[in-house]
């Protein structure tokens, strides 16, 4: 679900923006205004510019009865940003309807870039309403010529010099009329235009010229970038060895229950490991960083090879493995839940599968590093002893029993200052009963201590926590997506925001959070809402590629970290976001406990979970916060 904002830019209120009067007393000229219109349609804007000129415009957003609504339908103005496909560099996303504090009509005033936007309605159903604005050079004298950029990659040597080749990308930008071209030469050749990627593999310095011209026929200076070519290392002909270990829970007969994360492990002797890629099911190689996990039902083979900085490749190895499903079945009692893969020791990696211990706990569970510890020590003492059992029962390994050690070492858990998670819902009764449900919806306690959206109450709500406001903090927990069909569960948790019950949008108490705090998306659907997991409705967006969507049915953990105005977003142990909220949310009008255009931010505020819809069914379980 969205968190309907006003853009991270200047609010103009009231009439349009008039032309000023320069010191001078000459007149000067009215920057260009854009106008958006919306009614009782879904489907469409009333009207909407589909061109403009590069420079300072002013941008209109009028939903109000004289534009025809007449339902008080509200709609939103929204530019995409993260497409590569469109220009990125303007932030808009605009609430408006006719019973709102302008009655409908808001102004935003931006500079815009040559090139073409893509504008749309954000909220749910509304996606139909959208369309492009193609943006041309200002209009005036451009004299100002183009900024070319150079960017050399390829394998290094410890001098600097590149291995068997190097690779010259080019760019340029222009913020008048726009690029008309870019042109390079090597050595001492002729100019060339740039298309793609130069690959430079003559052994010996080379030197590359580069400039760009834009559509005004102005030119560049010229501007060059020098490297060397030189030969890999020699008498190298052995390809690296790699290898692959399977980690995950398993059934006797060998399958894994749920998933299986694959580490893969390549070294090199002598000129050293460039690259470990991996392929699954047949599908393209990719580059290996980290242990990966593989969800899917089924049989599964996943192909590698490692490459060296001699060019030397291994043959392609395979590693087979079949997922279940997991049957139903208590789960354990264990001291914490963490589901992510690798073991993590507070904030520290220690680089070892989260595997599943003889007592059906994960070993991250077992660490109990969220827990209050008298000190360091104490804390150092307990992993000791977990570990020590872990290497008795075949769970880990010597070296694995190291890490872990040292990264509890490294940690801050049991030192002085250091604060524990404090257990907000923990699946009991009295727990719950801290939480008060706001809004629509509802969220039913089950048996088991699961959080559930009831499928009984229409409308979106909000569960929050109203004990106490909060600053910087860490809060983790479990979700679980358990929409029925083809649906995907579109929920969210909210952040800092202020009191629903002493606000001037009580009559709505759910939207306050929506509106004045930060929701951190969950929704893993390849179609529907463009803000997948991860993403900072309306500010930050996770396109869908990069918020790991995992399979419906599955607990996730999820850790929403906020640091001054910085917000992280991890799941399963990844990083997947990071926003920052510097520029300040902008309200109209501004009010004493809301960001304001004077750049006031939320510095604390309250924490929720929310229910969408019926047919949005998610679970929670195991809420907690730590204060950073």
């Amino acid at each position: 679900m969205m968190t309907l904002v006003l853009a991270t830019l200047t609010l103009t209120l009231g009439p349009s923006a008039q032309a000023q009067q320069p010191p001078g007393g000459e007149k000067q000229a009215a920057a260009q205004v854009l106008t958006w219109t919306a009614g009782d349609s879904i489907t469409e804007y009333a009207s909407a510019p589909t061109t403009a000129v590069a420079g300072e415009a002013t941008l209109v957003f009028e939903n109000s009865a004289a534009t025809g609504n007449t339902t008080a339908m509200p709609h939103t103005l929204t530019f995409t940003t993260g497409d590569p496909d469109y220009n990125s560099d303007v932030q808009v996303n605009i609430l408006a309807n006719p019973n709102d504090a302008n009655n409908g009509r808001h102004e935003v005033s931006v500079t815009l870039s040559p090139g073409t936007y893509h504008f749309y309605c954000a909220l749910p159903g509304h996606s139909a309403m959208q369309g492009e604005l193609v943006v041309t050079g200002d209009g005036g004298e451009d004299t100002t010529a183009p900024v070319p950029t150079a960017d050399v990659n390829g394998r290094q040597d410890s001098s600097g010099a590149y291995l068997g080749s190097a690779t010259v990308s080019l760019a340029a930008t222009d913020d008048s009329s726009g690029v008309e071209s870019v042109e390079y030469a090597l050595d001492d050749g002729e100019f060339a235009a740039y298309t793609a990627p130069v690959v430079v593999d003559a052994l010996g310095e080379h030197t590359v010229r580069y400039r760009a011209t834009d559509k005004a026929g102005n030119v560049s200076e010229e501007k060059s970038v020098s490297f060397t070519v030189a030969e890999p290392p020699t008498g190298d002909t052995t390809p690296p060895e790699v290898t692959s270990k399977v980690d995950g829970e398993q059934t006797p007969d060998g399958e894994y229950v749920t998933m299986a994360t694959v580490t893969l492990t390549a070294t090199d002797d002598a000129s050293g490991v460039a690259s470990v890629e991996y392929a699954v099911n047949g599908g393209e190689f990719t580059a290996y960083t980290e242990p990966f996990m593989v969800h899917a039902v089924g049989e599964h083979t996943v192909d590698y090879r490692a490459t060296d900085n001699s060019g030397n490749s291994s043959e392609v190895a395979s590693v087979t493995f079949t997922v279940v499903e997991k049957p139903t079945e208590p789960d354990p009692v264990c001291p914490e839940r963490d589901g992510r893969p690798l073991v993590v020791v507070g904030d520290e990696q220690a680089g070892v599968p989260n595997r599943v211990t003889p007592n059906g706990c994960l070993v991250n569970e077992l660490i109990e590093d969220e827990g209050k510890w008298g000190s360091k020590q104490a804390f150092r003492h307990h992993v000791s002893a977990v570990t020590d059992r872990l290497v008795t029962d075949d769970v880990i390994d010597e070296e694995e029993r190291a890490a872990i050690r040292d990264a509890a070492k490294r940690s801050d858990v049991g030192a002085k200052g250091s604060a524990p998670y404090e257990k907000v819902y923990d699946g009991t009764e009295k727990s719950f009963a801290r939480w008060e449900h706001v809004g629509g919806g509802g969220f039913d306690r089950k048996s088991n201590g699961v959080l559930t959206s009831s499928r009984e109450k229409e409308g979106m709500g909000m569960l929050m926590f109203p004990e106490k406001k909060f600053g910087d903090f860490s809060l983790r927990l479990q979700f679980r997506d358990d929409a029925s069909g083809d649906t995907r569960a579109n929920t969210g948790v909210f952040v800092r925001f202020p009191d629903v019950h002493d606000h001037p949008d009580e009559s709505r108490p759910e939207w306050v959070a929506i509106k004045y705090g930060h929701e951190m998306q969950i929704y893993d659907g390849k179609g529907g809402d463009q803000y997948k997991t991860g993403s900072a409705y309306g500010f930050d967006l996770v396109g869908y590629g990069d918020s790991m969507a995992m399979p419906k049915g599955l607990w996730n953990d999820y850790e929403v970290r906020v640091e001054g105005q910085h917000y992280s977003v991890f799941r399963n142990g990844r990083l997947i976001n990071e926003f920052d909220n510097a520029a300040g949310q902008l309200f109209s009008p501004p009010r004493d406990d809301d960001p304001g255009t004077d750049g006031r931010q939320h510095k604390t505020g309250y924490i929720g979970l929310q229910a969408h819809s019926a047919s949005d069914t998610v679970s929670y379980r195991d809420v907690r916060i730590r204060p950073l």
